[in-house]
């Protein structure tokens, strides 16, 4: 039972609904045991001739009042305990949601989409069943056990219910022992069931790859060993869970037999009415939903237990990044200083980063060029604070980055990844993602600088357009220029491009180029590319290589230094003139 300790702030918070469910539920109970001895009065009445139209209007009456009281009464407190049920649900969820919009990318490095995406939908709906079938269980299956057996001790026979009562603590027993199997069970189910929730989301995501390459058949068997894995953790949950029926059903059989055998025995020694075993075998009728409770209770509560302790663990993750207790309300501004000694990314020991130093006046724009892993994004995850632990110094406006609100420092950079998102929703919705409010007009401006205008407008439906999941009805060269036109809206004090036009090709990114270099006069832009022409505009270039600075300097400064620089360029410009037959 204790993850009903661990729900105890819930309860407390939902505290009148609760009680006054409860409370119901215990009137319903006390009121249960009025047919019953309704049901013995009216034999012995009938035995003993005795029995008037009155007096059987009388107890129909009763009968009919009592129906109707527990009628309403149920409905009540499904409204009580059920509604406050579905609030934790809500509440979780949003927390839930919440606690990942918080975590930084090092937390998503480590967990699977398809696994919080079950921790968010399974898992929730088990604790939402805990506290609410499981409230109702517990409560319902001792209220009425509980009332049940003191009317069968104190209105009829004590002896008779001590006897009746000698299978209960086998059954006791039993079931903790089964509770105990389930919760092992149940959580490895849980655990099979993440693995083939992500699988799916990949699969969908990563369709048109696995049929590129034809992997269908191998994707499908690969799916289909996953499937078979849930299947068989939920077999082996379904087998401990087929316990429970068959025991209680056994031990209530057994109370049954002892009952009659002994009651009759009292009703032939004249210590009992036929009329009262008949009430005394109602009743234990009566014990057969508590006993049944009792198990099924068992069953819920573990699964609750299992997905409590699953979520509580993804919430209990502490957020990496996160405002000091001075951090400034104010936006940053003016110019940007690397004085980074070493960084590693969490969990490795290479450096990523080392030995970063240098200066961005406000209103130059820089380009950072490197091979692949060269630490090109690195060095931009850094000023986005999507990583902390470097050693050295990072300031923004003189100020170290870590001493301004997150939500400030990020809203005065527009970061365009290399790794383009974009949303299922119609292109403008996309476009104004980072501000829903501006105009259409604003709006087709971004996209006029982004060099995507012409082509929405040659959309049947223009802006409308629905992009499908991720853009998957757009090319990459489109989904980049909506990414540097979502970017622009916001007109950010600091425009980040990390090889943000590698699918446009070189006359799109001259022309975007151009358009950024007249339209951000006086602020500060960042790009990282492979293509040396996307940078060679730039005020300062810096050249990474494995995580260093090996060159740096001006276009001109640095054709003169004959590095790698110079012989890339020259490669590049190679490479365009045979591409186009020289």
């Amino acid at each position: 039972m204790k993850v009903f300790l661990d729900l105890k702030w819930f309860f407390l918070q939902e505290k009148k609904s609760y009680i006054t469910g409860t409370l119901l539920l215990l009137l319903v109970a006390f009121l249960q045991l009025i047919p019953p001895k309704v049901v013995g009065i009216v034999v012995d009445r009938i035995k003993e001739h005795s029995l008037s139209t009155e007096d059987m209007v009388k107890w129909m009456l009763i009968l009919i009042f009592t129906a109707l009281s527990m009628y309403g009464l149920r409905f009540v407190w499904r409204i009580m305990i059920f509604g406050s049920a579905t609030k934790l649900s809500r509440l979780l969820r949003n927390d839930l949601y919440h606690h990942f919009t918080k975590m930084s990318p090092a937390f998503y490095q480590k967990r699977r989409v398809g696994d919080l995406m079950a921790h968010a939908t399974n898992d929730l709906q088990a604790i939402q069943q805990t506290a609410g079938v499981g409230v109702l269980t517990l409560v319902d299956s001792l209220s009425t056990g509980g009332f049940v057996v003191l009317a069968m001790a104190f209105t009829i026979s004590w002896k008779l219910t001590l006897i009746a009562l000698i299978p209960m603590p086998f059954m006791a027993m039993l079931t903790s022992y089964y509770g105990t199997l389930l919760h092992k069970r149940f959580h490895k189910a849980q655990e099979a069931f993440s693995a083939l929730n992500d699988k799916t989301q990949e699969s969908v995501t990563g369709m048109k790859v696995i049929k590129t390459f034809g992997q269908e058949k191998e994707d499908i068997e690969s799916f289909r060993k996953q499937s078979e894995e849930v299947v068989q953790k939920n077999i082996s949950v379904a087998r401990v869970d087929s316990l429970f029926d068959p025991t209680i059903s056994i031990i209530v059989g057994i109370s049954f037999f002892l009952s009659i055998v002994f009651g009759s025995r009292f009703v032939i020694s004249g210590e009992l009415t036929i009329g009262e075993l008949i009430s005394f075998t109602t009743y234990l009728g009566l014990l057969i939903w508590p006993m049944l409770a009792f198990g099924w209770l068992f069953n819920i509560v573990e699964r609750g237990r299992a997905s409590y302790d699953r979520v509580a663990g993804l919430l209990n993750e502490k957020v990496d990044i996160q405002d000091g207790p001075e951090a400034m309300d104010q936006a940053p501004t003016g110019d940007i200083e690397y004085k980074v000694t070493s960084f590693s990314y969490p969990g490795e020991e290479v450096h990523a980063l080392e030995d970063i130093h240098f200066t961005i006046k406000k209103g130059q724009t820089i380009g950072i060029v490197g091979k692949t892993g060269a630490g090109k994004t690195t060095l931009l995850k850094l000023l986005l604070r999507e990583f902390d632990g470097y050693k050295g110094e990072m300031k923004y406006g003189g100020n170290e980055i870590k001493y301004y609100q997150l939500r400030r420092l990020r809203e005065c950079i527009g970061y365009v990844p290399q790794d383009h998102f974009l949303f299922s929703a119609t292109i403008i919705e996309n476009i104004a993602f980072t501000n829903p409010l501006s105009s259409k007009e604003d709006v087709e401006s971004s996209a006029a600088l982004a060099h995507i205008h012409d082509d929405i407008s040659r959309f049947p439906e223009g802006y409308d357009t629905m992009v499908g999941e991720r853009g998957v009805s757009l090319s990459g060269g489109q989904k980049q220029r909506i990414s540097i036109a979502r970017a622009l809206l916001m007109d950010p004090e600091v425009l980040i491009l990390d090889d943000s036009l590698s699918a446009v090709d070189a006359k799109t990114e001259e022309s975007i180029l151009t358009s950024l270099k007249y339209n951000r006069t006086g602020k500060t832009t960042m790009i990282t590319s492979h293509r040396l022409s996307a940078i060679q505009h730039a005020d300062l270039i810096i050249v990474l290589e494995e995580g260093k600075i090996i060159e740096k300097g001006t276009h001109l400064e640095l054709m003169k230094k004959k590095g790698w620089y110079r012989e890339m360029y020259l490669r590049q410009q190679l490479e365009e003139l045979v591409e186009h037959g020289g």
